[in-house]
């Protein structure tokens, strides 16, 4: 395997995971309907009752006379509207809105799942990845300055987590109990690995990952023994639940130290 298509696989599970996280995970992360994280009821709008009603006026004008075009619909009727919404443009347009109502309604529309969907479209396309990815290309400066705000984005996303953990971890670790704090280190920084490492020999056993090449293999067992990914504290902020998730970061991120090093270890003797 070239090293060009071994980015190009790192790169493309990146683009997944961060699509899985900002449509699953943040779905999975809300709260139920009618309550929120701190165990409060969520306050909904008081509707008027009907003494206290304002009548409700139509959309145009009522003048002395009489007529028999109620308030609510417009004077004059366009008839070419009706012909246009048989049309062929009509259609698709309404269908579009449907499809965009839909992903609103789902939560999908978030800008971390445009900008991969819109990557991914982009780098697939030889035309458009020249014109915008490579050094000398014209849109190149779209590029750099994404590259300049990328760099930026773990030091923020680090900020947050640690104002969430200005008090300590207590707090959020109250919130979870122990016993689901222990469940989730332990689910994070052993049964992952293991699953990991059963995947990737599956896999290397089916052809799909060259014999030679153990230290793609090791990069591949070391992507499942990593601590959780700061940027599912960014979306636990989103969410309201930031405390826990700062919690559960400053744990993980602890016994990662202990736990990387043997599985480290074990990789190691694994392959070589």
């Amino acid at each position: 395997m070239q090293p060009r298509w071994k980015r190009i696989y790192l790169i493309w599970s990146m683009e997944v995971g961060a699509i899985i996280v900002y449509t699953y995970v943040f779905k999975m992360l809300s709260p139920p309907p009618g309550e929120t994280f701190d165990g409060e009821e969520e306050k909904l709008p008081v509707l008027a009752s009907e003494e206290n009603a304002m009548p409700k006026l139509g959309k145009y004008p009522t003048g002395t006379h009489t007529s028999t075009v109620p308030e609510d619909e417009p004077l004059l009727a366009l008839e070419g509207n009706q012909k246009g919404a048989t049309s062929l443009g009509s259609k698709i347009l309404s269908c579009v809105r449907c499809v965009v109502k839909f992903l609103k309604d789902k939560q999908l529309l978030q800008p971390p799942i445009i900008a991969s969907v819109f990557a991914i479209g982009i780098g697939v396309v030889p035309f458009l990845k020249g014109l915008i990815f490579t050094d000398d290309a014209p849109l190149f400066f779209f590029t750099d300055s994404c590259l300049i705000l990328g760099e930026a984005m773990i030091p923020c996303i680090l900020l947050a987590v640690g104002g969430n953990l200005v008090d300590g971890p207590g707090e959020g670790s109250k919130r979870l109990g122990v016993r689901t704090t222990v469940a989730i280190i332990f689910a994070r920084l052993i049964l992952v690995p293991i699953a990991g490492v059963g995947i990737v020999m599956l896999v290397d056993k089916l052809g799909f990952i060259p014999k030679d090449d153990k230290m793609f293999k090791f990069v591949l067992l070391l992507q499942h023994s990593m601590p959780t990914s700061v940027l599912s504290g960014a979306v636990a902020n989103l969410r309201g639940c930031g405390k826990e998730s700062a919690a559960i970061l400053f744990w993980v991120h602890i016994f990662a130290v202990f736990s990387m090093a043997g599985w480290i270890i074990f990789y190691l003797t694994l392959l070589f």
